[in-house]
């Protein structure tokens, strides 16, 4: 590790650090996926809906509630096949339901 005595940009950063590059390159692909599926979303539940991590060829999206899990869950098969006729191997979609940590 090279160590600075003078501050960086997070982008330069990121592309002298080959492990955030990846980083930055499986976000923004995360970011394309949901794009691309956007259209096979009710509108309603699209601003509920934001990309997750990808794990190999499993993907992740994350949900605001448990009614927006369920409704996504039964788009599921139409969404895989969606997303392989783009070129993403793409052999499950994990929900993952984030509920908000607002202080009580």
């Amino acid at each position: 590790m090279i160590r600075r005595n003078h501050a960086i940009s997070l982008l330069q950063a990121t592309q002298e650090s080959e492990t955030l590059s990846r980083l930055c390159d499986l976000a923004e692909e995360s970011a394309q996926r949901l794009k691309s599926i956007e259209p096979l979303l009710p509108g309603p539940l699209r601003a509920c809906v934001r990309p997750g991590p990808i794990d190999g060829s499993v993907w992740c999206l994350l949900l605001d509630n448990n009614a927006v899990a369920a409704k996504v869950k039964q788009l599921l098969p139409a969404l895989q096949a969606h997303l392989r006729t783009k070129g993403w191997e793409v052999s499950a979609i994990r929900l993952k339901v984030q509920t908000s940590a607002t202080p009580r």
